[in-house]
């Protein structure tokens, strides 16, 4: 098993900041379009979960990914996907190749006060023009004497209306194969000429601010580049595999509180004097649904078991985001199903968590993006 008594120890603790501190605020959060995202890494920061894995020099636990495979499964209980996101962008997405590659100097400046939960985090890799294809991004950082300048745009950047500081990808080379001409840039989101466009409204996930931003001579110094100029790319790709396995990990639980909510309204809701529950027909679709959900959380432990031991996971973790996001949708429309016209009302939690799963087999690479790694991957191509 991945898991021991220490794990049960931080489970109560994310537990505790999710009932108290989180879920009573979701609706308000939902309505006003952000959850209080400093506020909620301050409470989370105070227990040390910020940082989960990253190194105790800069203020994190040093613990293994198993932890962080535990805080990821408590998020699951938000009943916001907005919220899990806006956390898991910070804590798995934006800090891995900075922890990993950065500098000294670069990590007490950006990683250590993300970990404090002083500042938020967020990442600037698509554009307007270029999602899926990551490498064909426009957005361009100069080198000028011990400067960079940065021109161009990025969109969808989750945290965004509230971030601190994003970590960058941007080309710093004006040629060359499209996977080397890239870096990675810590880039303070207060720097002149960062441009905050607009707050972009989304069909779910509303408690999670989504941005859009302009860079206009911005300048940052040459050092805040992450690791080795030109590989920038591949430290994303490897970033991706984080985001990727985290998102299929949240979704695992996040299905179970589905139905256990419909469990829970099909039981009391009477149709021809019996319980909606009681129909073979719904029995049956739930236990099929729970097999499905089973199977995915024995590929996500197996790629984080793997990914623990130094494994590359590119091929599990592509194939737990893909079977995720299809199965979030399959399990929020046959559950929306089962609640009839109360499922279709905005005041019941499944008809959030329909919008939400939607979002699954688009963001963090969508499932064709997903389906093209594992055909590359399998073939050996």
């Amino acid at each position: 098993s991945l898991f021991k008594e220490e794990h049960e120890q931080l489970r109560n603790s994310v537990r505790k900041i999710v009932q108290n501190d989180i879920n009573p605020y979701v609706d308000q959060w939902e309505e006003v379009g952000q959850f209080d995202a400093h506020k909620v890494f301050k409470k989370l920061a105070s227990a040390g979960l910020l940082g989960i894995t990253r190194p105790t020099d800069y203020g994190g636990l040093g613990l293994d990914y198993s932890y962080t495979v535990a805080f990821i499964e408590e998020l699951g209980r938000i009943p916001a996907g907005g919220i899990a996101s806006g956390i898991l962008v910070h804590t798995d997405m934006c800090t891995p190749a900075l922890s990993r590659f950065g500098s000294d100097k670069l990590k007490r400046e950006f990683l250590a006060p993300s970990i404090a939960g002083d500042w938020v985090g967020c990442v600037g890799v698509s554009e307007p023009d270029y999602g899926s294809d990551v490498a064909g991004i426009k957005t361009r950082a100069e080198r000028r004497g011990d400067d960079l300048v940065i021109n161009g745009g990025k969109m969808w950047i989750t945290n965004g209306c509230q971030a601190d500081w994003m970590c960058l990808l941007a080309n710093t080379r004006p040629e060359g194969p499209p996977h080397k001409t890239k870096s990675l840039i810590c880039l303070p989101i207060k720097t002149p000429g960062v441009i905050l466009a607009r707050k972009i409204q989304k069909l779910g996930n509303h408690s999670s601010d989504t941005a859009q931003f302009f860079f206009e001579d911005v300048r940052v110094p040459y050092a805040n580049v992450i690791g080795e100029e030109g590989m920038g790319f591949i430290y994303q790709m490897m970033q991706f595999q984080e985001e990727r396995l985290a998102a299929a990990i949240h979704s695992v639980v996040a299905m179970e509180q589905m139905i256990s909510d419909t469990m829970a309204y099909c039981q009391q809701r009477k149709v021809f004097g019996n319980s909606v529950l009681d129909n073979q027909v719904v029995q049956f679709r739930i236990a099929e649904m729970r097999t499905e959900i089973e199977a995915l959380r024995a590929l996500c432990y197996r790629a984080a078991g793997l990914m623990m031991e130094g494994e590359n996971v590119t091929i599990l973790a592509s194939m737990a985001k893909l079977k995720s996001g299809r199965l979030s949708r399959e399990v929020a429309d046959s559950c929306l199903q089962f609640w009839g016209g109360m499922g279709y009302s905005a005041e019941v939690p499944i008809s959030r968590a329909f919008r939400d799963a939607r979002l699954l087999s688009i963001a963090g690479g969508a499932d064709e993006v997903m389906l093209t790694v594992i055909d590359k991957l399998t073939r050996g191509s």
